[in-house]
């Protein structure tokens, strides 16, 4: 029986590869030195990765991880920095799946603020790694959020729930990259704050090529078309508490899925236009205990 061609296979520190084609696409680190599990690296067609860890210019800034969930104001507390007791852990991971058409997994995880012995909230997150064309990626990212008491208020703020930093090449200010947006606008000043279906972000890398991330919304978030933080430095983020506060409660739980593509040559807005509106009506992924001997749960697709 061969072997199918996305695979995710753990690895010993508290992390674990995603090969497509026999090679790394990217990597997740979930280990108990960090402050919040992340992404890194996060591959393009070249084979270099597309994200960093940490700010090429400021040292204050090494909360930045490749790619990685945090937010700013959970009940007042701080989860996006690295100056509190706040931390974010990895309490199990429920399912690793093999395919040829994508490789799947989901764990779980407890964002802690240092003093109760519970988490404040427990996030599920189930990601879905596929293959495209010519070395591409496509990595899914989608988070349920459950408070473990009856509500809990997330503060208005820039910062959560989805962070990527982009490696130094690529952004505008340290490399030779280009911000644009899903309506046409190009540099920070144009799109920082503005409402839009997806950021971009492309530029040279190492081989003279060019390639870069694509960032995309869901219109099943709460918050979309979503109001972007996004820097020339190298940084972007869809913003769910942008403008107002929003509260978590526990009969309804908070989900968001994104998409990142990591894509060879320039940013082609038709491109991704199509991407979008795949991305709109692919199935939810679904985390649910398994029937199937050795097997304690399974990741299907749901139906909208």
């Amino acid at each position: 029986m061969p072997s199918p061609r996305c695979r995710v296979i753990p690895l010993p520190d508290d992390q674990v590869s995603v090969e497509i084609d026999a090679t790394e696409r990217t990597r997740w680190h979930f280990g108990a030195t960090a402050e919040r599990p992340f992404f890194y690296p996060f591959n393009g067609p070249s084979g270099h990765s597309l994200t960093r860890m940490g700010h090429p210019g400021a040292p204050d800034h090494d909360h930045h991880r490749s790619v990685w969930f945090a937010h700013a104001k959970v009940l007042g507390i701080d989860f996006w920095s690295n100056t509190t007791d706040s931390r974010i852990r990895q309490s199990e991971w429920l399912a690793y799946s093999d395919g040829d058409e994508e490789a799947l997994m989901a764990v779980r995880l407890g964002w802690f603020d240092g003093h109760e012995p519970r988490p404040l909230i427990q996030q599920d997150l189930a990601t879905a790694i596929r293959p495209g064309p010519d070395g591409e990626t496509f990595l899914e990212l989608q988070s349920t959020f459950l408070p473990t008491a009856e509500t809990l208020e997330l503060g208005q703020t820039n910062f959560g729930f989805l962070a990527v930093r982009v490696a130094a090449n690529i952004s505008e200010h340290f490399g030779g990259g280009t911000l644009t947006d899903s309506e046409g606008r190009v540099h920070e000043p144009a799109i920082f704050g503005k409402a839009c279906r997806w950021v971009d972000y492309s530029g040279p890398v190492p081989d003279g090529h060019t390639e870069g991330v694509t960032y995309f919304d869901h219109p099943d978030n709460i918050s979309y078309p979503s109001k972007w933080h996004v820097r020339e430095d190298g940084w972007m983020g869809a913003g769910v508490c942008r403008t107002k506060s929003r509260v978590l409660k526990r009969n309804t739980p908070l989900v968001l899925r994104y998409l990142l593509h990591a894509h060879g040559g320039d940013y082609s807005p038709d491109r991704a236009g199509a991407i979008a509106d795949s991305f709109a009506a692919r199935p939810r992924l679904l985390v649910e205990k398994s029937t199937v001997k050795h097997r304690h749960f399974v990741i299907t697709r749901k139906a909208r």
